[in-house]
C-alpha cells in the first residue's frame, strides 16, 4: 500500500512515518506532498528517498492536477501531518475513508478553523486544562470535523508553559502516531 504524506512545516511526523514503514514489505510512503517550497519536512524526505512535490494553492484544488500526481505513485492512502490547507472535496471523495489528520489537541475541543500548531497549545494554557494530547481522525469537509480514530492524553501542570505543552503533546505524536496509521492500513481491504 502506498501511501502519501501532505505535510506544510517541519515534517518531524512526516519523518517519523517514513522510518516507521522504511521496512514494511506491505506499506510505502511513496510520496510527500506540501503546500509550501521551503518546509523543511521536504528536505527530511528527501533524505530519506521519497520521492517530493510541491503543490499551490491552485493546483491543491485542482483534480486534474492532484489526482494524476496521486496516481503516479499509485498513492490509495493519505495522511495529513501538520497539512494546513482544506483538503478539497474532490480528493475526499476520491479517497474515501482513506485521508486521515493528525490534530495537537483532544478534539472536539480545540479544532476548527485557525486552530493549528502553538495556536492549540495557547487555547490549551489559557483555558487551564489539566490534560492535553493528540487526536487522529477521519477527514471530512468538516474541518477537524470528521469521526475520531484514536486519542492519547497526557497531564498538564499549572506550571507548564505553552512551550512544556506542546513538547508533551509532541511526545505522544512520536510514540502513537505511526502506529495509529499502521492500525488503519492493517484494517483497510484495498
Amino acid at each position: 500500500m502506498n501511501i502519501a504524506v501532505f505535510v506544510s512545516g517541519s515534517g518531524s511526523n512526516c519523518e517519523n512515518l517514513i522510518r516507521h514503514f522504511k521496512d514494511d514489505a506491505r506499506i510505502n510512503v511513496s510520496l510527500v506532498v506540501s503546500n509550501k517550497a521551503d518546509a523543511y519536512a521536504l528536505v527530511r524526505a528527501q533524505r530519506l528517498g521519497v520521492p517530493t512535490a510541491v503543490v499551490s494553492k491552485a493546483e491543491l484544488n485542482d483534480a486534474g492536477v492532484m489526482i494524476p500526481l496521486l496516481q503516479q505513485y499509485d498513492v490509495c492512502f493519505i495522511v495529513l501531518a501538520g497539512f494546513l490547507p482544506l483538503v478539497p472535496d474532490f480528493l475526499i471523495e476520491a479517497f474515501p475513508r482513506r485521508i486521515v489528520n493528525l490534530h495537537p489537541a483532544l478534539l472536539p475541543k480545540f479544532g476548527g478553523k485557525g486552530m493549528w500548531g502553538h495556536h492549540v497549545h495557547e487555547a490549551v494554557k489559557a483555558a487551564g486544562e489539566t490534560e492535553t494530547g493528540m487526536t487522529v481522525h477521519w477527514v471530512t469537509p468538516v474541518c477537524d470535523g470528521g469521526e475520531i480514530i484514536a486519542q492519547y492524553r497526557t497531564a498538564l501542570t499549572p506550571d507548564d508553559t505553552v512551550d512544556d505543552i506542546a513538547e508533551k503533546e509532541h511526545q505522544l505524536e512520536m510514540q502513537y502516531f505511526p502506529l495509529v496509521v499502521e492500525q488503519v492500513l492493517n484494517t483497510l481491504s484495498l
